[in-house]
């Protein structure tokens, strides 16, 4: 068998339906298996697809192992040396898998290989290859002065403006939406960490691998729709912002140190509090301006930047347990 493709859905039934047709559709030619995991997440949707196609590994979890723990599952019953771990919120575009297996097999140095990953509208989404985070790279991570300067080398990502036909480039990070790696390489770092309940376990596995000398590579001839996200927009957009750095501080611990992650806490508390400091300042102002912000948005962005700064100040209980239990948070 030339590949394993492992899918972990949460709620994310009616997306999981296209992308298990477009891997049909682009994937002729090789001989694969689909392994699809459902991490507690709709039991009913979990046996219908179990009943109607049979050809397809499905495991139905009994609790929410998060990203990590069910990935790891669905390894566990994947059969082929080549494993793609591919989210269920994405369409495979023409060649995407051949291109990505080509590149894997174009040099035993490469351990991991990720494509072109795009927005429902085709535009390119920059988040399929990232660098390692660093303090730097964490408090000018701004979205418009990353749009403004993407070829900065601080961003980590120069590597999706190479032609789409070369070589495999090396990258510190590539999205876990899409990820292949051989068994091997996944064997001998241990898979995916369960230090995270989301957002750093591709971060992690990347690091591992490329500590236990291997490459991390993107290819930009292949191409796969990522609508994203959707397992955050079920839970709100505070959730996302929250766990995003708690994962972060806990993957910086781990590979920079606890004075490194201890900084990190304490930079994004001051960033909370001047963020803060300018939208308190200018919402009463917005109503009567012709600001691109609205008071709304405004509204909006001081209680993101609240709970981001409750959770600098270790305020936020429930996310200091999030990671070891992998239980489901309170209502934000």
């Amino acid at each position: 068998m030339d590949l394993s493709i492992i899918i972990v859905n949460w709620k994310s039934s009616g997306f999981l339906k296209d992308c298990l047709s477009s891997i049909v559709a682009t994937t002729r030619g090789l001989d694969y298996e689909i392994v699809v995991v459902d991490n507690a997440s709709e039991p009913a949707a979990c046996l219908e697809l179990a009943a109607n196609k049979p050809e397809i590994k499905v495991i139905c979890s009994d609790r929410n192992l998060g990203f990590a723990g069910a990935n790891n599952l669905g390894l566990q019953h994947a059969s082929a040396d080549r494993i793609l771990f591919l989210n269920p919120d994405t369409v495979v575009l023409d060649k995407a898998i051949h291109v990505m297996v080509k590149a894997l097999e174009s040099s035993p140095d490469i351990g991991a290989v990720g494509c072109r990953l795009l927005n429902s509208d085709r535009s390119l989404q920059t988040t399929c290859v990232q660098p390692f985070p660093t303090l730097i790279n964490q408090l000018l991570g701004i979205g418009w002065l990353q749009r403004a300067t993407p070829r900065l080398q601080l961003w980590g990502i120069q590597a999706l403006f190479s032609a789409a036909d070369a070589a495999p480039q090396d990258v510190d990070v590539i999205s876990g939406a899409c990820l292949m790696a051989t068994r091997s390489v996944l064997d001998g770092v241990s898979g995916f960490s369960t230090d995270y309940f989301m957002y750093a376990e591709e971060v992690d596995l990347c690091c591992k691998i490329r500590r236990a000398g291997k490459r991390v590579c993107y290819v930009g001839g292949g191409e796969i729709i990522h609508f994203g996200g959707q397992s955050s927009k079920e839970r709100g957009s505070t959730f996302s912002d929250v766990v995003m750095r708690e994962s972060v501080y806990t993957l910086l611990g781990k590979f920079k140190g606890a004075g490194y992650a201890r900084a990190y806490r304490v930079l994004i508390l001051l960033s909370a509090l001047l963020r803060l400091s300018l939208l308190v300042a200018i919402k009463p102002i917005t109503r009567f301006t012709s600001w691109p912000i609205s008071a709304e948005s405004a509204g909006s962005g001081i209680r993101k930047w609240v709970k981001i700064a409750r959770w600098s100040l270790t305020l936020e209980p429930w996310v200091n347990e999030l990671n070891q239990t992998h239980s489901t948070p309170p209502a934000l």
